[in-house]
């Protein structure tokens, strides 16, 4: 049976992350981007919404190329490996595991970009012509003079620019400007934050440019064939950025009534999340060439700050100085990641990620925190006999509204880091009433009082819990199997690591 047969009397929503560039190993950043989503898709899953969740891996273009090569390497073999780690990331952050995974090496994204590229063309939107351009080979971007740093990339400084001068085909963004943002002004949510959403307008109103989405495949052979010209290959942003509707199927079931397409992107309000050194390519680049093939506009795109690192430079892959999400997680667990990533890291601003920080707020917040909360109330519930009643349990289920179908507003506004706040702050609170009652001392005067505190206590545990289900699933769990089963934790949810 089909996923749209089963869901079919469901809401649709569709998420996706980017896709990695796999030119190195996957950092701390792609796993901030990639956790928040799942939250989103956790969320939207609570809700009763069908979810399409989307991830995978951008292959194509020169700095892959060069890289295989350098390793005297097949590229198969090299995108293989290298697509592997990002495809093994997902397990190792708890992602939901129905997550769709694409690679665009993959054949049918590779005939559905070319599709793509068709349906603009014959729409008159890409031509042929001559030109030459300075390109920054690890941005795969044209570059202008205004945007280098001493002639070079201020991204990437220890690459040189590279001079293109060949005859390419391009894309008529010029002619959609008026189009693009006539669609930021009737979509006034379509990128998060606002100041992105202004930057984009006013890139928008100082003109749009044509740009190059070919080159000749005699100097660069790693790509998608242009259609019905052998001697190009695709711009690899042109070519990645299709992955969205690709995963979906498109063009084949572009019309049917049931087709993941149409359920997904024209009627789940797509959303995408994305770094702030994306936005472009996301908001204009992917826009306008959804535009020019007369296809449905994302419904919103989430831009993430950077992380940074010593000295507030961006972490990335080119710098070498990143943090690997999965020697993290081997030391300290998914959930302290997703904890971190959701509530210390800003939403859309730059954050720094230093391990002695994130060691500071996990023995803070998770091994003296949480996870002492969880067995304080228990020891002293089994002790004492104080267990919740059925109707108790369900009662605080019952009071999370995530899970009755309510929208919570932190969360439809992506501030993730408001919706874990509240959460803690309550568990703060509870650690502040077992130090202001004292049901530990109240059982050798009034036991009864005592046992009423202890329900009180694991009403408002179970009830966090339940909330956390979509930010930190196996915590969540095992907070609720200790409750609802009336017994202390089998070990400590979080060892304090000095």
């Amino acid at each position: 049976m089909s996923q749209n047969t089963k869901n079919q009397d469901k809401k649709s929503f569709y998420i996706t992350t980017t896709l990695p560039y796999v030119n190195g190993d996957p950092h701390i950043g792609f796993a901030m981007e990639i956790i928040r989503a799942d939250v989103i898709a956790r969320y939207k899953k609570a809700l009763g919404f069908d979810v399409f969740f989307n991830t995978g891996t951008d292959e194509h273009g020169l700095k892959l190329y060069e890289t295989a090569k350098e390793r005297g390497m097949d590229i198969m073999d090299f995108l293989d490996k290298a697509s592997s780690k990002f495809k093994n990331l997902i397990g190792d952050l708890d992602i939901l595991s129905d997550i769709h995974f694409i690679r665009t090496t993959d054949k049918h994204h590779i005939t559905s970009s070319q599709t793509l590229w068709n349906s603009v063309k014959e729409r008159g939107y890409i031509y042929k012509k001559n030109y030459q351009t300075k390109y920054c080979v690890g941005c795969e971007e044209n570059k202008t003079d205004s945007e280098l740093v001493d002639g070079k990339c201020p991204v990437h400084p220890n690459r040189d620019i590279e001079i293109i001068d060949e005859e390419n085909y391009f894309f008529k963004l010029s002619a959609l400007a008026d189009q693009l943002y006539t669609l930021f002004e009737s979509n006034p949510q379509i990128v998060i934050p606002e100041s992105r959403l202004n930057e984009m307008k006013e890139f928008v109103k100082r003109g749009l440019e044509d740009f190059s989405i070919s080159r000749l495949k005699v100097k660069m052979p790693w790509g998608i064939d242009v259609p019905e010209d052998n001697d190009h290959v695709m711009y690899v942003w042109f070519d990645a950025l299709t992955n969205y509707i690709s995963t979906l199927g498109w063009p084949e079931n572009e019309n049917g009534s049931d087709s993941d397409f149409n359920k997904y992107w024209r009627d789940g309000n797509p959303v995408q999340y994305c770094g702030k050194d994306n936005t472009r390519f996301q908001a204009v680049t992917w826009q306008s060439m959804l535009l020019a093939a007369g296809l449905p506009n994302t419904h919103k795109i989430i831009i993430n700050g950077w992380i940074t690192g010593e000295g507030g430079v961006k972490m990335s892959k080119s710098l070498g100085n990143t943090v690997n999400p999965t020697e993290v997680v081997e030391e300290y667990g998914a959930d302290a990641l997703r904890f971190f990533v959701t509530k210390e890291l800003q939403p859309f601003e730059d954050s720094p990620f230093a391990m002695n920080k994130f060691k500071e707020v996990y023995n803070a917040h998770l091994a003296n925190g949480i996870g002492n909360l969880v067995s304080r109330v228990m020891k002293m519930a089994v002790s004492y006999e104080s267990k919740l009643t059925e109707e108790q349990i369900q009662g605080a289920k019952s009071s999370v509204d995530i899970l009755n179908g309510k929208e919570n507003k932190h969360i439809e506004d992506f501030r993730l880091d408001l919706y874990v706040q509240e959460i803690f702050d309550n568990f703060t609170k509870l650690d502040r009433f077992i130090q202001e009652e004292q049901p530990f001392k109240k059982f050798k005067v009034e036991p009864e009082l005592a046992r009423k505190d202890l329900i009180h206590l694991q009403e408002q545990l179970l009830i966090g819990a339940y909330k956390l289900s979509i930010v930190m699933p196996n915590t969540s769990s095992l907070i609720i199997d200790c409750i609802t089963n009336h017994k202390m934790p089998e070990a400590p949810l979080f060892l304090r690591k000095d």
